[in-house]
């Protein structure tokens, strides 16, 4: 299939963006430099951006690696608000390629499209090592080009297309290494950083105090940030969906409450209206129309629910009272912050009724300062490997 112009071409966002970005801790200088690195000619490492939560992930790696002299070149898929948060976040990238539908033979088929889409640049370019957060099209074609690979994952039930000769996975330590192993990736491929991914980048937010404002948002309304689950992907359970009709029919039934609500997609937006149409026209639920930084509206929130991942890990990050109501497989890294108090797993409707708490919180201060050296273990990894490897 030919690719369309919009979605292959270099994309700069150089200009600073309308809502304030939480910049990046600045980290990188000589006593940071892998071992051995200081005298070596700078590396190219390619990151490909698939999903959404992927730019604020790599923003402040990108900014790390660059500081130790590598040079970072960038692709990005057209889906689920990527090239708008990228644009966001300031971030020059090669935007190459689409989502093709939730069914397995278009999922199959859009793999081989953006692999060959991919190709071209992946030979121009030349890296010495691709990284990303479980893309599949960039470790197909790296296999296939033997460039070096790190796949960073932090759900060890997602499917993946398994480890070659040059391919090494990295995961929070909360994941058992059964379960990497089960991949195919060997042990001393196996590379471990603390806390969990969203501590690469929570600990240096700063929240924008005007953002309720912004949105409409009043001191006296109780705000709950909801995001649907992810009808799209594989491991989508439609008791999740089940979920979240309970949840709008409690919101329903309490005063002053407003939804800030991010869809994933248009579909989803109109199917979520068609089910509640008197939410939506009394003002109750707002759909924002600008893509805006995750991190400021999970701050300015009393309570988040989400059916994905990583919205639910930010708020726990952020310290902020976070439901789940993703009905798949429950990751290690869930499991981990459920028994610590940092989220709560809705598994049924009747936990819907009994565990959901719609009560204000004192937002007030600065967010928990999280795991502070997830960002530097993961770069220190990437570095020596980018070192020793390429």
């Amino acid at each position: 299939m030919p690719t369309s112009a919009r979605n292959d071409r270099e994309v700069s966002a150089s200009n600073s963006p309308a809502c304030p970005v939480s910049a990046p801790q600045q980290v990188g200088n000589e006593a940071n430099r892998a071992p051995g690195q200081n005298n070596r000619p700078p590396k190219k490492i390619w990151i490909d951006l698939e999903n959404s939560p992927h730019i604020p992930f790599f923003k402040p790696i990108i900014t790390e690696l660059e500081a130790r002299g590598h040079e970072v070149v960038l692709t990005a898929r057209d889906c689920f608000q990527v090239r708008e948060l990228a644009d966001l976040f300031g971030l020059r990238y090669r935007l190459i390629g689409r989502h093709y539908g939730k069914r397995t033979i278009a999922k199959l088929a859009g793999l081989g499209i953006r692999v060959l889409q991919m190709a071209p640049y992946a030979l121009r370019q030349k890296p010495d090592l691709a990284l990303s957060h479980g893309s599949r099209s960039l470790f197909v074609l790296c296999s296939i080009f033997r460039i070096p690979t790190v796949t960073i994952l932090d759900y060890e039930h997602a499917r993946w297309t398994g480890a070659g000769q040059l391919s090494w996975t990295m995961a929070p330590e909360v994941v058992p290494g059964e379960a990497l192993l089960a991949m195919g990736y060997k042990a001393n491929r196996i590379l471990r950083y603390p806390g969990i991914k969203e501590d690469v980048y929570a600990p240096t937010f700063r929240p924008n105090p005007l953002l309720r404002q912004r949105l409409g948002l009043g001191d006296e309304d109780l705000v709950i940030t909801i995001r649907p689950p992810a009808s799209e992907a594989h491991y989508h359970n439609p008791e999740s969906d089940k979920l979240l009709s309970a949840v709008f029919k409690m919101i329903s039934q309490t005063l002053n409450t407003k939804v800030v609500l991010l869809p994933r997609t248009q579909h989803q937006e109109v199917e979520i209206r068609k089910q509640w149409p008197q939410l939506f026209r009394s003002g109750r639920v707002i759909v924002p129309a600008h893509v805006i930084d995750g991190l400021d509206l999970i701050w300015c929130s009393d309570l988040v629910i989400s059916g994905g991942g990583t919205m639910n890990r930010e708020a726990a990050a952020l310290g902020v009272p976070v439901y789940s109501i993703f009905r798949g497989k429950t990751g290690a890294v869930d499991e981990y912050l459920a028994k610590t108090d940092r989220l709560v797993l809705l598994q049924s409707v009747e936990d819907v009724s009994s565990k959901l708490k719609l009560v204000r919180r004192n937002i007030t201060g600065q967010p928990a300062a999280g795991e502070q050296r997830t960002l530097q273990t993961i770069v220190d990894h990437v570095s020596r490997l980018v070192g020793s490897e390429a």
